[in-house]
């Protein structure tokens, strides 16, 4: 890796958290160099904008939110407790997890109208999440672990918008009991998978 692109990946790694934590529109060029510790010129000497740097610090984000809760999925061999794994790993965000939460809920809200590029980024997010859970599930119906009727693109996209919503109500309360008491609704969604 050259010099460029370590910097490139210093100035990710350092903003993605302010991002996540601030947002888009309140995260200032002061703010990208209190955490990096760079200049503007060393700033804007690898990225074009502010855009290009937060689209990068997002896909960080994104990459590690769905690295922690992969781990959680992959200490199971069954499928049915792969997904059970997730509600556990949103119940108690590991270490790992982004700072400032999710940032697929985060960037979706803020970048909904106002940034196409990030909200684009967002939906992709989604969808790969969607893909990935589609897949858990149809390889469970297979296995035979889960009915042969369960709609696996359903389920997949509602296990989503639950958890989101769990993390959105948290978030606005302040209250974590709110994210535990939906984990348990998803725990009983996968359970009734069977």
């Amino acid at each position: 890796m050259n010099k460029a692109q370590r910097t490139r990946n210093l100035i990710v790694e350092k903003t993605a958290p302010v991002f996540n934590v601030k947002g888009y529109a309140a995260t200032s060029l002061a703010d990208m160099e209190a955490a990096t510790g760079l200049t503007k010129g060393s700033i804007y000497g690898n990225f074009a904008n502010k855009e290009e740097v937060a689209l990068a610090a997002f896909e960080h984000n994104w990459a590690q939110a769905q690295a922690a809760v992969r781990a959680h999925m992959d200490r199971h061999a069954s499928n049915k407790d792969r997904l059970l794994a997730i509600a556990g790993a949103y119940t108690r965000l590991p270490s790992d997890f982004p700072e400032g939460g999710c940032p697929l809920l985060n960037t979706a809200i803020e970048a909904d109208d106002t940034h196409p590029a990030l909200r684009e980024k967002a939906k992709a997010a989604f969808l790969g999440w969607k893909k990935h859970l589609v897949a858990v599930i149809e390889a469970g119906i297979a296995a035979g672990e889960f009915r042969k009727d369960v709609d696996a693109e359903q389920t997949a996209v509602t296990l989503i918008a639950t958890i989101e919503g769990s993390i959105m109500l948290s978030r606005l309360t302040g209250n974590g009991k709110y994210s535990k008491l939906v984990m348990t609704s998803v725990e009983s969604a996968v359970l009734a998978l069977t």
